[in-house]
């Protein structure tokens, strides 16, 4: 997969658990973990806004392009 989801690393920057930042973006923990787990096919710009607002971050804190073929 050539695009990493860092939540969890923001997460833990901010002390935040993964359920609470659910709670604040109003998405499931559910959608939030299929998220992190980078399964998801697509994110909106709206509940990309509404994480970073939550975690105090810029989209390229969250995400991150890595080169297959460097792995």
């Amino acid at each position: 997969m050539a695009i990493v989801v860092n939540i969890d690393i923001v997460l833990a920057i901010n002390k935040m658990r993964s359920k609470e930042l659910a709670e604040k973006i109003g998405i499931t923990p559910q959608n939030l973990s299929i998220l992190k787990s980078g399964r998801s096919r697509a994110v909106r710009f709206e509940t990309l806004e509404k994480i970073c607002k939550a975690l105090h971050c810029q989209p390229g804190d969250i995400l991150e392009y890595v080169d297959d073929d460097d792995n």
